[in-house]
């Protein structure tokens, strides 16, 4: 029992490292000496592209590596290349010759941090059976809101304190220093003989037959899309828009994100105890309240309102996340669950990349001050998420993840019992 959750445990901290490294550039744009020396002052496209490119590679790798990781490496070893990528990347940036240079970097190290989700959410299958898998995905999956809500103050003051180069060499420290060495000290995976490893080939066909693809698939597109868009432009309009100081920034910055993790972990211990006809309960209500939330900052004349809409949009928003990876261990074949999240988090990225360019887009054609249509695209994607839930509900899922022999259960009930 211990043992697996010192995993789950490590797992969010290795989670929350990389979304500090993926909120990194939200805030170097709002820096002039950090635009000015890659060209791009002033110009909303190319500032949104950077974010674009890193998801990009983000979700290619999610696709693509995701086998070859699940067949080949495993949890642990995969986990273990993906950080040290990272920190190879993020420790190159600073030193980014140009625009261009930079902006392949970004696409590197989105391809080294595609597999993550995929990996945590094998690790959560080989070791928790599916009626018990809500709290670790919700434990784990904590990472995104608090790694959003310490990043965005975090690099602020690093980048503001300091300079912009700062922000790469503190975040390629904290990769190495903090999450290797978490990895090769709590996370196992669950070995598996050669010759009952499925190739490559049959992995990613049994993830792409997973029933509820579609559905599963628009939600998690909407899902990121709100994520990354809120958070490569938030910063921006606290800043530019509503001209919020500094701290005020960096704090109600980090709210919206810190309620989240509360609703998150609420929305787990919630999915073990919904019955599973009503799994996708949390993506109806989490993006209707997502949406209305949205709609009313973007509308607000005062700040308070401001921030209180952009906290209850964090709530709702993170009601949702757990849900994602609990209908996919509840959906896919047993032995293709890290491909099936791989396939489902790799296009949800490759398609949700596109947001905070389409938002940069929108601000540039209301004259880069138009803050309120970018933000109109967020409730629309939140909309789909709540077609797709209504659908959900009148199709209820039914569980395929179940152990596929005798060997898959001793394991599980070895885990289980360690």
């Amino acid at each position: 029992m211990r043992a697996r959750w010192a995993g789950v445990l490590s797992l969010l901290v290795v989670v929350l490292i990389s979304y500090v490294d993926r909120v990194n550039v939200s805030v170097l744009i709002t820096d002039e000496a950090f635009t000015d020396h890659f060209g791009i002052t002033g110009d909303r496209v190319a500032q949104g592209a950077l974010s674009t490119v890193f998801l990009v590679g983000y979700g290619i790798a999610a696709f693509f590596l995701t086998p070859l990781y699940e067949t080949r490496l495993g949890v642990r070893r995969g986990l273990f290349v993906s950080v040290a990528l990272w920190s190879v990347m993020t420790l190159l940036s600073p030193y980014a010759l140009g625009a261009l240079t930079l902006t392949m970097l970004r696409a590197l190290l989105g391809a080294a941090e595609g597999p993550l989700f995929s990996l945590k959410t094998m690790y959560v299958r080989e070791h928790f059976a599916p009626h018990e898998a809500g709290r670790p995905n919700a434990v784990s999956s904590m990472g995104v809101s608090l790694g959003t809500a310490a990043g965005l103050p975090l690099i602020t003051y690093l980048v503001y304190r300091f300079d912009w180069h700062t922000s790469f060499l503190a975040l390629a420290a904290l990769n190495a220093v903090v999450g290797l060495p978490l990895i090769a000290l709590f996370v196992r995976g669950r070995g598996v003989a050669a010759a009952e490893r499925p190739g490559f080939g049959a992995t990613l066909k049994g993830a792409l037959r997973m029933p509820r693809l579609a559905p599963i698939l628009v939600i998690e597109i909407a899902t990121l899309a709100y994520l990354w868009g809120s958070s490569a432009w938030l910063p921006s309009y606290l800043l530019q828009e509503r001209h919020f100081s500094l701290g005020a920034m960096g704090a109600v910055s980090s709210l919206p994100f810190l309620m989240s993790l509360v609703s998150g972990f609420l929305g787990g211990l919630l999915l073990d105890r919904l019955p599973r006809r009503l799994l996708a309960l949390p993506f109806v209500v989490g993006s209707a309240g997502t949406a209305a939330s949205v709609l009313v900052v973007a509308a607000a004349h005062s700040d308070v309102t401001v921030a209180v809409g952009l906290i209850l949009a964090g709530g709702f928003w993170g009601l949702q996340g757990p849900a994602i990876p609990t209908l996919v261990q509840h959906c896919a074949p047993a032995r293709s669950v890290g491909s099936a999240y791989g396939v489902v988090n790799g296009v949800g990225n490759l398609v949700s990349a596109f947001m905070p360019t389409l938002m940069g887009v929108a601000i540039a054609a209301s004259g880069g001050h138009g803050f309120g249509a970018g933000f109109a695209l967020l409730a629309g994607a939140q909309a789909m998420t709540l077609v797709c839930g209504a659908w959900l509900l009148l199709r209820p899922v039914q569980s395929s993840s179940v152990p596929e022999s005798s060997m898959d259960r001793s394991n599980l009930e070895s885990s289980r019992a360690s």
